[in-house]
């Protein structure tokens, strides 16, 4: 448990952040990033592009393929197809920053899977719904490989468009939550989205949860800085009960919940979110989602960034349900 003071501390300093007069931030930290390596050389088991989605909006695409295609009767099989949003309170990193990039490239090897993974407009420049308006561009960018006899060739060459997932971690796991519910409105045949995987997905409310009070003080995640995220993402003149931030309140999204096919929801018991997550997958199996939610008895929100073991048993997860 950490002490007092990283609780007390200024949440700017602890995301290194810095906040301007007009509203937006000064990112002061520099995080790794990994550039695109679409031509394999030895050893490599996944290979990477980058694409524009919304050159206006300054968006782009980096789709993953593994090298060593499964093959079937001498047929290179199809391989699934995962949209992925990578974390980051909504306000910080990258597709391109080396933590998202390398579990995309563990998803593509491992699954396998062909991974699609959005870098998506950041908060609080470009506030929420922003960053869901980002993924249904993404969602609709994908179905339009498989009509366009111009698509990525990856994609039309190897991917499944019956087999299609949203996923994401963190802000990433609200996004595709979010994305999902407003996908139900569009028309993606021939693409169907087979079902969710949301792992440590970030949730809130303006009623604080016993996990909220008692991992306050956090090391990794205080309190203080989870309110700070939402305070920069969310619409101005509203609070953590819209429903951007929590799910269980009154709305028009609650009537399409019950739609969502298959969703896996993963996480541990130690991460601060941990009683959103299971209040989450509680109002999902009410709704009629089928459900599968994988919690970890201890650990704490990222914890399968540190620990290689605790990566794995999320991996394995993930592959048992992406069919």
């Amino acid at each position: 448990m950490a002490t007092s003071s990283v609780s007390k501390s200024d949440p700017y300093d602890h995301l290194h952040i810095a906040l301007n007069l007009d509203g937006t931030i000064t990112r002061l930290l520099t995080h790794p990033t990994v550039e695109a390596n679409p031509e394999a050389t030895s050893g490599d088991a996944v290979v990477c592009k980058d694409w524009t989605l919304n050159a206006q909006n300054k968006t782009w695409l980096r789709i993953y393929r593994p090298t060593r295609l499964p093959s079937n009767d001498n047929t290179i099989a199809r391989l699934p197809i995962i949209i992925y949003f990578h974390g980051g309170g909504f306000i910080l990193f990258s597709a391109k920053t080396k933590t998202s990039h390398e579990k995309c490239c563990e998803y593509a090897s491992e699954i396998p899977a062909i991974v699609v993974s959005l870098d998506y407009r950041l908060a609080p420049e470009c506030r929420l719904p922003a960053q869901y308006e980002d993924a249904i561009d993404a969602i609709i960018w994908v179905k339009e490989q498989i009509v366009d006899p111009n698509g990525v060739q990856w994609l039309k060459d190897y991917g499944d468009f019956s087999r299609c997932y949203i996923g994401g971690r963190g802000s990433g796991g609200n996004i595709a939550f979010n994305a999902a519910l407003r996908a139900l409105d569009l028309d993606l045949n021939p693409l169907k989205i087979s079902g969710l995987v949301l792992n440590q997905p970030m949730f809130g409310g303006m009623e604080r949860k016993n996990s909220e009070l008692q991992h306050a003080e956090d090391p990794l995640m205080p309190l203080s800085v989870l309110d700070l995220m939402w305070d920069l993402s969310l619409p101005l003149g509203t609070d953590r009960d819209h429903s951007f931030c929590n799910p269980l309140v009154d709305g028009p999204h609650k009537i399409k919940i019950g739609s969502l096919g298959r969703c896996l929801v993963t996480g541990f018991c130690g991460d601060i979110m941990f009683e959103r997550m299971r209040d989450f997958v509680t109002m999902l199996v009410a709704s009629g989602v089928k459900v599968e939610a994988r919690f970890q008895d201890d650990g704490f929100h990222n914890a399968d960034f540190v620990d290689a073991q605790w990566a794995l048993n999320l991996l394995n997860k993930i592959k048992e349900f992406v069919i």
